[in-house]
């Protein structure tokens, strides 16, 4: 185990950070991507520094294999764009970089200052990066050039405890982003990393700040739910934590109001993860079919129905309102919703035509 050291504003020397060495870690380099490897190796090249940075480095040490990796230096933006010519910069206020390798692709980031706060947008130094970081088992930096992780905050020690513990004031953490309440809940469900009393407090207490964020930015957070094979324990978890009631507020109504609707819901979300877990690209109508099946089912007596008066495009389009309302705020692709609601429907017997039909065409008035 080495050290890394630093001085203080008063310029006294100090210790900032503990560096594990590849026997301590044991990440292998040959799991990481190469196109991410490469971007690294290039920008060390030209005289950066980069790391790999956040989920990837954590699931790396865990055992699981990263969906994602992230990458930080003190490259600008506007430099990076120049190395890689595939890339190209987002972002309004604090710009990012993509870097596109195919259908693959890696952000860049550039090391962010603390001066406004853990959601600030000046460029900084890794020594204020991590400080910006939600929870220190994401607070850790790979060197794969060294092959060494960087340790500021003490997130080895807290991934080997299996303890989800915020690097940012328990005060400010989710008032200055409540959407960490749900990554919380995420990374404890997927890691086994356990909350303490006052975590899970605090986001009870804070769950209705969920309501200032964007039905936008609440869908990313859905679909990566749905698409995580966790889905189960995460949901588990939100219900415990009142923060489901503001990503699905009718299924959290539903369940509330009826233990065997809880009982029937959950089982569902379990038959999701199965599917994903033996079909990750599985598309997402597929998986919306779980959310909506017990919804669909509750509204009216189907053996019935399709044996009534209106027609199977009739009960689909009303069925696609009331469902359409019920999984607000997300808002999934509107295809995939659909085909949703279409498989649940065909499960009752209700066969739906896959366009609306055709108004018989106007007889010819012509004389002939």
């Amino acid at each position: 185990m080495l050290s890394r050291y630093g001085t203080d504003e008063n310029g006294e020397l100090i210790k900032k950070a503990i560096v594990y060495t590849k026997s301590e870690h044991f990440i292998s380099k040959d799991k990481i991507d190469p196109d991410a490897l490469q971007i690294i190796y290039r920008l060390h090249d030209l005289g950066f520094v980069a790391y790999v940075v956040g989920g990837a480095v954590r699931d790396l040490i865990i055992g699981n294999t990263p969906k994602d990796f992230d990458i930080v230096t003190n490259a600008t933006p506007s430099k990076i764009k120049k190395i890689f010519r595939n890339s190209r910069i987002i972002g309004r206020r604090f710009r990012l970089v993509h870097v596109v390798f195919g259908t693959k692709i890696f952000e860049v980031s550039t090391f962010r200052s603390i001066a406004e706060g853990s959601v600030g947008n000046n460029f900084g130094t890794i020594d204020e990066d991590v400080l910006r970081r939600d929870f220190t088992i994401n607070a850790l930096y790979y060197d794969p050039l060294q092959e060494q992780v960087i340790d500021y905050v003490g997130g080895m020690r807290d991934i080997k405890k299996h303890i989800l513990r915020p690097v940012i004031d328990i005060d400010k953490i989710f008032v200055e982003d409540p959407v960490r309440m749900l990554r919380a809940i995420k990374y404890s469900a997927t890691t086994h990393a356990k909350m303490s009393f006052s975590l899970r407090h605090k986001i009870r207490q804070s769950a209705i700040l969920l309501s200032q964020i964007s039905p936008s930015r609440l869908t990313e957070e859905m679909l990566k739910i749905i698409n995580s094979g966790h889905a189960f324990e995460i949901v588990k978890e939100a219900l415990d934590t009142d923060l489901y009631m503001y990503l699905q507020p009718a299924a959290t109504a539903m369940i509330y109001n009826d233990k065997n609707a809880e009982k029937s819901y959950m089982e569902n979300i379990a038959k999701l993860d199965e599917l994903v877990k033996n079909d990750s690209n599985v598309r997402l109508g597929k998986k919306l079919y779980f959310l909506v099946y017990d919804f669909i089912k509750s509204l009216t007596d189907w053996s019935k129905e399709v044996q009534g008066q209106y027609s199977s495009y009739e009960l689909y389009t009303k069925t696609w309102t009331e469902c359409r309302n019920f999984v607000l705020p997300m808002n999934p692709q509107r295809k995939e919703l659909e085909y949703a609601i279409k498989s649940v429907l065909s499960s009752f017997g209700v066969k739906i035509k896959t366009n609306k039909p055709k108004e018989p065409k106007p007889k010819d008035s012509k004389q002939k």
